[in-house]
């Protein structure tokens, strides 16, 4: 277990820390760093847009999230760099992070950060309608389910923000978790277990219970309840024929997040005639050094599918 969790780490900085084959200069782009896309518990949201000197009008948001951790040093331009290149803004958002924070609260703040993108379309000069969603290992998890589970906002929420829909037109990422109940071969539970028992923190699910003025967090035990959590926090659950055009990118040799966990979700897309795709790398693990260079199929797939009507 110490491999794998050597192996996610060194996921995690090839993704985060920027990979060979990325580069891009300075001034061919904007950062805009912290901007607040919401609040919750007293602490501040944010994500840093970077804006290219020739933007296309597409936006691309980058779920900065590894294990479901999340922090800001974790952003670096040369993950995004080729998208910047072709002209796509992007939003590296910076999600409540774990240990604090469990999946079923991350999930949340990813559907307010896009809500707060879309709300904010004309400030970014971004077209509502051509929003695609990347990420890595959690973050590619992350990314599936606004594909698969992004929905059209409460009309009645008294934040306007949350009357926005949170869908994308879009998603391409890299190895992410698509199914805790069935995670490498069927029946096989992770959620916190098996292969990532050493990741219990996201999967720390809790109830806040009303007792006083500002109640409780009370722990879930209850087997039953657990599992229905895991299974609605599993895109492979949510897919249906109206979700966006999804390409995954994943290793053979993976032994944190089984290549079975794209193929799954693959096939039941490609059932449900939603356009998908999945890009072997032979003999790769959890991350490759090179991984910078496939950030050009991830350009491809937008470039296909948020390209102006």
């Amino acid at each position: 277990m110490k491999r794998l969790l050597s192996a996610f780490l060194v996921g995690l900085l090839v993704v985060m820390l920027g990979q060979e084959g990325t580069a891009i200069a300075a001034d061919d782009f904007a950062r805009q760093t912290d901007v607040i896309y919401g609040r919750k518990h007293g602490v501040a949201l944010t994500m840093d847009v970077f804006t290219p000197k020739d933007a296309n009008g597409a936006a691309v948001i980058w779920v900065v999230s590894g294990g479901w951790f999340s922090s800001h040093d974790s952003i670096n331009p040369g993950y995004p760099a080729e998208l910047l290149k072709r002209g796509y803004t992007v939003f590296a958002v910076v999600h409540g992070s774990q240990p604090k924070f469990t999946i079923p609260e991350i999930l949340q703040d990813m559907h307010r950060s896009i809500r707060f993108i879309r709300a904010h379309a004309v400030d970014y000069k971004i077209d509502p309608n051509r929003i695609g969603i990347t990420g890595a290992s959690a973050g590619g998890h992350l990314s599936l389910m606004q594909g698969v589970a992004g929905d059209a906002g409460d009309p009645k929420a008294k934040d306007p923000i949350d009357q926005v829909s949170s869908r994308v037109q879009a998603v391409a990422c890299f190895f992410p978790p698509t199914d805790f109940l069935n995670y490498g071969k069927p029946g096989e539970n992770a959620i916190g277990r098996c292969v990532l028992k050493d990741f219990p923190a996201p999967f720390a699910f809790a109830d806040l219970e009303k007792r006083g003025y500002a109640g409780l967090f009370v722990p879930v035990t209850d087997e039953a309840k657990i599992v229905e959590i895991g299974k609605q926090i599993s895109p492979i659950t949510h897919a249906t024929a109206d979700d966006p055009p999804s390409l995954i990118i994943h290793g053979d040799k993976d032994l944190l997040v089984p290549i079975q966990q794209a193929e799954i979700l693959i096939d039941k897309l490609k059932a449900a005639k939603v356009p998908a795709e999945l890009v072997v790398k032979e003999g790769a693990a959890h991350g490759w050094p090179d991984l910078g260079k496939d950030m050009t199929k991830i350009a491809d797939w937008f470039d296909k599918h948020l390209a102006k009507p």
